[in-house]
């Protein structure tokens, strides 16, 4: 059905989700147990009618079915306990078509047997039918090759066991499910002998990866982390948070939705006429090129004729949108890496990009880096993903409404699928409290999911001890990145492999607000350092101004997604170019890495929230419940200039120096405080604001100085009275 607006089509999103939920969001190994359940009771019944004791109905299915299966009767009870068997140890989550396709083939090659091996007849009505022109066309012996070959097919549909890979070696016993299926060409490493606490386990090394596209650059090792180095000392280490889980088996695709829609771009060589005809009137010759139909827009190519300026065709955005009564439409003059100009107009009814097919790509499953996430579909309907591991950090900015927690949710659930919690680790920073929660008790978690600002600030700091922990580590291996670290780790049992921590802030305006410079110091350090060392920032906002995305956080994140915003004062802010306010909403987005010069439109992966709470389920059933760092939350900064602050509250013990300093000089600076007790840029203007709370100076006017208030008596026993205290 042709949605008409964004409004109709978020309706048509919702119902389309309500109504593909599978079984009122029943556990797919639940489903499991169901099938295999209904199989053995249908067993028990044919055993029991084929002895009188299925009653009067019984009775009747036992002649029915034995004139149809003759002593093939017997093969159907045995068909169906090997359904449930499958059902139940497969292995994996079973595609309920396939088994039963699997169990149909079987029962009818052991009909085909029956006939071959014992006359016709044999196998009832339904082998007299199989096996007669069988015979005919094949003789006995090729029709013989041929049951073999329906037995065959039909055990494999049933376990789905490779069974020459399964029982060819010891060392593949550690492989997980996930590995198997990888890639074309793959080896499986040795399972480390001592299997104990410390076992990373067997890790696939992947000799060939299908390409796929990748919006930043890929990594450059595939080494996986192998074992991690206790720490010592006064450092604060990385403490084993979960119990290992050396087979990790990863949540299956079947949790997540399907794509659903096709998108509808209209006449599409009616529109590329319009626009030929558009410029022409305006005196702009152009020859129409390719069209791309994506999920979301429909691209059409243009070649302007030679001495045509392309900013002619960029000033006449306004006159296209009209002939094309579509609106808005974005023009990318040149297109990068061809000699052309694309005209991006909005599909009349869009595609919903589901992660699962993203995520199912063989590609994507076949990489070997751990840190590859999905993106989206560009204008062309290609699947597009990127490598945190080389942007090193990323910034998502977009207003309210425009898809920017389901991008984060898509990013966090693609790295959980790649990862298991040996490998990656998340801290999740969520002051709004409504859309991270979610992820509490899942096993790759460093810490519950924090939602107060000063314990915030505390896990930053954390962060930049963690990270010169393992600068100090790198050093001593002699190794310029935690790739190369993990890789030259032996099997000592106390080396062990680090493993890349991911720090996701879901709204930085609110943190911002309170602890402005606390967050910019920490954000600027471990974004200028922290990638060598696999730790790795995500900052999410919905306000884009320069007091969030400080000049300083834009030049040290250079990788970021823009969705829509309202004004194109917004989009510069984020891209430092003009684009997102003609995005659509609803996942359509811009990606910038740091590695190309202009935004590329994507359309982000959808992701539900019943689908997410799917995976966490799955994870919190299948592994065991985190134990968290509570370390983390008791890492104090000490004195200096290196923007941190000591003391966040408001009874820090240098205030009444520092009002004495101020009320001596007469005049109020962070510099000059700086100077004077000797602390931080970060704590002297923590300082100011608190004097500015109890109105001992004024409030801070551009370059003027702060105006120092005289205080009363009152005033003054209050301070003495606060000294006191502390």
């Amino acid at each position: 059905m042709a949605r008409k607006n964004g409004k109709n089509h978020k309706k048509e999103e919702s119902r389309k989700d309500s109504n593909s939920e599978p079984w009122l969001d029943i556990h797919p190994e639940v489903k499991q147990v169901i099938f295999a359940v209904g199989a053995f009771v249908l067993a028990a019944l044919f055993a029991i009618s084929s002895i009188g004791k299925g009653g009067a109905l019984g009775g009747y299915l036992y002649r029915a079915f034995g004139y149809l299966l003759g002593s093939g009767y017997f093969f159907a009870p045995v068909t169906l306990v090997l359904l449930g068997f499958s059902f139940l140890f497969s292995g994996r989550n079973r595609v309920f078509a396939v088994t039963v396709l699997g169990g149909f083939l079987f029962f009818l090659a052991s009909l085909l047997s029956l006939d071959l091996f014992f006359g016709a007849g044999t196998g009832g009505a339904v082998g007299r039918a199989m096996s007669s022109p069988m015979l005919a066309l094949f003789d006995f012996w090729g029709a013989f090759v041929i049951t073999l070959g329906i037995w065959i097919v039909a055990l494999l549909l049933l376990f789905n066991i490779p069974f020459w890979k399964r029982f060819s070696s010891e060392n593949e016993e550690g492989t997980t499910g996930e590995a198997r299926g990888a890639a074309e060409e793959s080896r499986i490493a040795t399972v480390i002998d001592n299997l104990s606490a410390t076992i990373q386990g067997a890790v696939l090394k992947v000799k060939t990866a299908t390409e796929i596209p990748l919006a930043g650059s890929g990594a450059d090792g595939s080494a996986p982390a192998a074992k991690e180095e206790e720490a010592n000392g006064n450092l604060i280490a990385l403490r084993k948070i979960a119990r290992r889980n050396p087979f990790y088996k990863k949540p299956p695709l079947e949790l997540l939705q399907e794509d659903t829609g096709k998108p509808s771009s209209g006449d599409i060589r009616a529109n590329a006429n319009i626009i030929k005809r558009t410029l022409e009137n305006f005196g702009v010759e152009v020859e129409m090129g390719e069209i791309s139909v994506g999920p979301t827009v429909t691209q059409y190519t243009l070649k302007p004729a030679e001495g045509v300026k392309l900013s002619r065709i960029t000033a006449l955005r306004s006159d296209l949108s009209l002939a094309l009564a579509a609106h808005p439409i974005r023009i990318e003059a040149p297109i990068p890496g061809k000699s052309l100009a694309g005209i991006e107009v909005p599909n009349k009814s869009i595609a919903l990009v589901g992660l699962r097919a993203l995520l199912g790509n063989a590609g994507f499953a076949a990489s070997p880096h751990p840190l590859l996430f999905a993106v989206g579909r560009d204008v062309a309907g290609s699947p597009v993903y990127a490598d945190l591991s080389k942007m090193p950090h990323l910034l998502i900015s977009g207003a309210t409404g425009s898809g920017k927690s389901v991008t984060i949710h898509s990013i966090i659930i693609s790295l959980l699928y790649r990862n298991s919690s040996d490998m990656l680790r998340f801290i999740l920073i969520d002051p709004k409290r409504v859309e991270l929660p979610v992820y509490n008790d899942i096993p790759h978690l460093l810490t519950p999911v924090i939602t107060d600002p000063k314990k915030t600030i505390q896990a930053l700091r954390w962060a930049t001890k963690e990270m010169d922990r393992r600068y100090d580590l790198l050093s001593k291996k002699s190794s310029r990145d935690i790739v190369g670290y993990n890789s030259s780790l032996g099997k000592a049992e106390d080396e062990e492999a680090l493993p890349y921590i991911v720090i996701l802030i879901d709204e930085l305006a609110d943190l911002m607000a309170i602890y402005p410079r606390e967050m910019e110091g920490a954000i600027v350090r471990l974004a200028q350092m922290a990638r060598a060392v696999g730790i790795h920032l995500i900052v999410s906002t919905q306000r884009p101004s320069v007091e969030v995305i400080t000049g300083l956080i834009k030049a040290n994140i250079t990788s970021r997604i823009a969705l829509q915003v309202a004004s194109q004062i917004d989009s510069r802010t984020i891209l430092d170019t003009a684009g997102a306010e003609t995005l659509l909403g609803n996942g359509d987005l811009l990606f910038m890495s740091g590695d190309t010069t202009k935004p590329k439109r994507i359309q982000g992966g959808f992701i539900s929230e019943h689908e997410v709470k799917r995976v966490v389920d799955f994870l919190r059933e299948e592994f065991a419940v985190p134990e968290y760092d509570e370390a983390i939350f008791e890492t104090k900064a000490e004195d200096g200039g290196n923007g941190h602050d000591d003391d966040l509250g408001d009874d820090d013990p240098l205030i009444a120096e520092a009002e004495k300093i101020i009320r001596a000089a007469g005049k109020a600076s962070a510099s000059y405080l700086q100077r004077r007790l000797r602390v931080g840029y970060a704590r002297a203007a923590r300082l100011l604001d608190i004097l500015e709370s109890r109105g001992i100076i004024g409030p801070a006017d551009g370059a003027k100085p702060r105006e120092v208030f005289a205080k009363s008596a009152d005033s003054l026993h209050e301070l003495d009275s606060d000294e006191d205290e502390i």
